[in-house]
């Protein structure tokens, strides 16, 4: 199996903790030159150093916040050699804040899409005639579980992300025939700082501790635990390999098994 990514240069979005910052480890330990994308300098610059640099591997950075289109422009347009050499995308953004649909501001959804769908597709439009030219190229969008089961208290998130799962469908049939693959992957239950975040809302809610919570939480799960960010890693980078080659338009659940549909 075929999941040498020498000399292959990806692009990590959200890169300096939990989902994102394992997958950027992950790609580099199969031998991708990375690129660290988020926000804060100070951090990733310390997850820089935690990457693998054998095989004359060159990783770097770009400061860049979701939270403004603009800001991503801006970042595409002071690196255009970059953009042109990228062979992997990981669109990884936060989750917006929980609550019923019902009660969102329509400026939430607006904010929300704008972070998560308008700059996938800003992204994308960057690096495909790249990925077009080296006869290579996959996209793989970090999104939720809700775009196949939608999550109670997760109204926003719920209805931004299967926005995303459709555009990136839609991508798949457009760019299959230049070699180029868009994936989703479904995180569901994970280690990380969002799960925590919605944990301590749900527990509020409820008037319930975390740790009851996150045991109820668990036992809803048929591998009886939550996922390591690792663990979403791995699919992430599976599909980024050579081996995935005929894999795309697909959603991978990465969840334990909880999804209740097929």
């Amino acid at each position: 199996m075929n999941l040498n990514l020498t000399n292959k240069n990806a692009l990590v979005c959200g890169s300096t903790q939990g989902i994102g910052r394992a997958v950027a480890v992950e790609l580099a330990q199969m031998g991708a030159n990375v690129t660290l994308m988020a926000r804060n300098e100070t951090t990733l610059q310390s997850t820089l150093k935690m990457l693998n640099t054998a095989q004359n591997q060159q990783h770097n950075y770009i400061v860049a916040d979701f939270a403004s289109s603009e800001n991503v422009q801006k970042a595409i347009a002071d690196h255009p050699a970059q953009f042109a050499n990228f062979h992997i995308l990981i669109n990884n953004t936060g989750g917006p804040t929980g609550g019923p649909l019902i009660e969102a501001a329509t400026t939430q959804l607006l904010h929300t899409f704008e972070m998560h769908l308008i700059n996938n597709q800003l992204l994308a439009q960057a690096v495909v005639e790249g990925m077009k030219k080296a006869g290579f190229g996959r996209v793989v969008n970090v999104i939720s579980t809700s775009v196949k089961q939608p999550i109670v208290g997760l109204g926003v998130s719920n209805t931004v992300r299967w926005a995303v799962a459709s555009w990136a469908k839609t991508l798949s049939l457009e760019l299959g025939q230049f070699g180029i693959t868009v994936n989703n992957v479904l995180p569901g239950y994970t280690k990380t700082g969002r799960l925590e975040a919605v944990n301590k809302m749900r527990a509020a809610t409820l008037g319930k501790s975390v740790e009851e919570v996150a045991t109820q939480l668990a036992t809803e799960i048929p591998m009886q635990r939550f996922a390591e960010a690792e663990e979403v890693a791995a699919a992430v980078a599976f599909l980024c390999s050579p081996a995935a080659a005929a894999i795309s338009g697909i959603n991978l659940p990465v969840d334990g098994g909880k999804t209740g549909s097929l």
